[in-house]
C-alpha cells in the first residue's frame, strides 16, 4: 500500500473488536452524480430498510458498538453519530441521501447498504502516513466554518484519522476535514471501512470487495486493490 495505515495501541484497547479493511485505487474517473449512482443511493436505501426490518439504525447492534465506543472515547453519540449511522438516518427520511459526485455516492452507497462507517480519501492529498490515535487535543484540524477556513482541536482523548499534517477525521468518523476529501478532480483514492464486534469480518470483506467492483464498473481500467482486514 501506498499509505501506511497504522492504529494505536491505545484505540486498540477502546475497541478491541475493531477491524478495517483499505481499498486502494488509482485511474479513478470522477464527476457530478449520475443517473447511475443515484440509483444505487436509492438501492442502498431499500437495502437497508430491509436489513433493520422496522428498527432504527441505531438499535442495530453494530450501531449500538459504535455508540458504546464514542461514549467510552467522550463523545455524545446522539449529538455526533458514527458516519454510518448519519447517514442511515439520511437514507430513510424523506429527503434521502444527498448526491455529492461519483465516488462520494458510490461509497456513501456501500455504508448505508452494508450499515458501516466508510470514508474516502483523495491519496494525492495525504501527507504521510495515517494513524488512527486517540488525541493529545494539540492536532489541527482544519475545517470550515461560516464560509472560511478555521483550525479547530480535538478534544483530548478522542480518537481521530490523521496524516502528517493534522487530523484528517474528527470523532473517529463522524466528521472528515475538506483537505483530503474526493472531489470531481480526484483520481486517487484510499477507502476505508470500519466495524467493530459484533459485526463478522467476513461482512467487513464482502463490502470491500463490492465497493472494488462499482469502482471498477464506473472507472474502467482504475487499478484496485482490496487490502485484508487489519
Amino acid at each position: 500500500m501506498t499509505t501506511t495505515l497504522t492504529v494505536s495501541d491505545t484505540v486498540r484497547a477502546l475497541a478491541p473488536g475493531f477491524t478495517h479493511v483499505a481499498v486502494e485505487a488509482y485511474d479513478l474517473v470522477n464527476g457530478p452524480s449520475t443517473d447511475g449512482t443515484s440509483a444505487l443511493l436509492d438501492d442502498s436505501a431499500r437495502r437497508l430498510a430491509a436489513r433493520l426490518e422496522g428498527r432504527a439504525p441505531h438499535e442495530d447492534p453494530h450501531m449500538v458498538a459504535w455508540r458504546e465506543v464514542y461514549t467510552a472515547f467522550g463523545a455524545k453519540p446522539t449529538r455526533t453519530r458514527n458516519s454510518a449511522e448519519a447517514l442511515a438516518k439520511r437514507a430513510l427520511s424523506d429527503a434521502g441521501l444527498p448526491r455529492i459526485n461519483v465516488l462520494v455516492d458510490i461509497y456513501n452507497a456501500i455504508s448505508v447498504a452494508h450499515l458501516i462507517p466508510v470514508g474516502g480519501e483523495d491519496l494525492d492529498l495525504i501527507q504521510g502516513a495515517m494513524h488512527l490515535v486517540r488525541a493529545s487535543g494539540e492536532e489541527d484540524f482544519v475545517t470550515v466554518a461560516g464560509g472560511e477556513e478555521t483550525v479547530e482541536h480535538p478534544d483530548a482523548g478522542e480518537v481521530v484519522w490523521c496524516d502528517g499534517a493534522g487530523v484528517t477525521c474528527r470523532r473517529w468518523n463522524w466528521r472528515q476535514g475538506p483537505r483530503t476529501r474526493l472531489t470531481e478532480a480526484s483520481t486517487s483514492a484510499l477507502f476505508l471501512l470500519e466495524s467493530l464486534a459484533p459485526m463478522p469480518v467476513a461482512d467487513v470483506e464482502k463490502a470491500g470487495e463490492e465497493l472494488a467492483e462499482l469502482l471498477e464498473k464506473f472507472s474502467p481500467g482504475a487499478r484496485i486493490t482490496v487490502h485484508a482486514p487489519a
